[in-house]
């Protein structure tokens, strides 16, 4: 991971409205290279960090022909944010709160935002209490419907794994536990993956997030129904969305994707094979399928480019019944 490289972004802080110092980067090119051009917000998963987003936002930010400012947070309790002492505060509503205020601190009104897993259920809440400032929204392995099975899953991968030695025990153990589902990958991007969620702290190699956020996990009754955010996902209206499911991912399931498409009339919908939850987003297949299968028209039209275009162009774009011939996740 290209982190060592100082041009690349900004690390940044602002103060939360309850008095956290909270972390983000900002991959910022030639500000006059990016003039007339809204940004890219990304919000990455349930214990993730900015460092997932890395290739991707050195993707979009130096596209030769369409730059553009790359913002990745780090929620409270994640990355380099402080960790909150109220562990009640790790919420839905809290982080779309921390979300606003990055916003306000970077001067930033209006935005196309990629959220992952946890960051695109942030996004649902944002659409809700602050839709001007959405533009358009990817949601990553991650719809109104979260499979309970999915997240009983993501439980006790978080919960239960041991502690690895070395990056390269980290990498091969990731690779255990979720190389069934993500068949694409090669062995640098696990490392690459290990190096994304882990850090060095005090001489240990650790997860880089407060663990009370993954022992939230463990109070979760699952005889219980899971709510949903069908209400939350009617706010995105007529924003152009696109939602990106892993071809394996055990957290959103094709039924919930026919479900989007019937409440959003221009969805688009993109499969990412050989990979579980979440698909990462930098890895470009693409190069080597035919254009035909495009699925950048969302990012065409929202974002003025195609970078994410030549991402995507491997996944089958979704046809909604009776529309087209048939031929059609933390």
């Amino acid at each position: 991971m290209d982190d060592t490289n100082s041009q690349a972004f900004q690390d940044r802080t602002y103060i939360s409205s309850d008095g956290l110092t909270l972390h983000l980067r900002d991959y910022d090119p030639d500000s006059e290279a990016t003039e007339g051009r809204l940004p890219v917000i990304c919000l990455p998963g349930l214990t993730r960090n900015s460092r997932d987003f890395h290739h991707l936002a050195l993707i979009l930010s130096r596209d030769p022909v369409v730059s553009r400012r790359v913002i990745a947070l780090d929620y409270r309790g994640r990355g380099l944010s402080d960790w909150d002492e109220n562990k009640a505060n790790y919420n839905l509503a809290v982080e779309a709160r921390d979300v606003t205020e990055a916003c306000a601190y970077l001067n930033i009104g209006r935005a196309a935002f990629i959220g992952t897993s946890r960051g695109g259920l942030i996004l649902h809440l944002l659409a809700g209490i602050n839709p001007d400032l959405m533009d358009a929204v990817v949601l990553n392995d991650i719809g109104p419907v979260i499979e309970a099975g999915g997240l009983m899953k993501i439980r006790d991968d978080l919960n239960g794994a041991r502690l690895p030695r070395d990056m390269e025990d980290t990498a091969a153990l990731l690779k255990l536990r979720q190389g069934a589902d993500f068949a694409a990958l090669s062995d640098p991007d696990w490392v690459e993956m290990a190096t994304a969620i882990y850090r060095d702290i005090d001489g240990e190699l650790l997860p880089d997030v407060d663990p009370a956020i993954a022992q939230q996990l463990l109070s979760i009754d699952f005889t219980k129904p899971m709510p949903d955010l069908w209400a939350q996902y009617e706010s995105f209206g007529k924003l152009p969305l696109m939602v990106i499911r892993g071809e394996n991912s055990a957290l959103l399931t094709e039924n919930t994707l026919t479900a989007m498409a019937e409440r959003h009339s221009d969805l688009k919908i993109v499969r990412v094979p050989g990979q579980g939850h979440p698909p990462l987003l930098h890895l470009e297949p693409a190069l080597r399928e035919h254009p035909d299968y495009s699925c950048g028209n969302l990012v065409r039209r929202s974002l003025g480019g195609q970078p994410l275009q030549s991402m995507l162009s491997h996944c089958q774009e979704y046809k909604k019944p009776g529309s087209f011939e048939p031929g059609f996740p933390d």
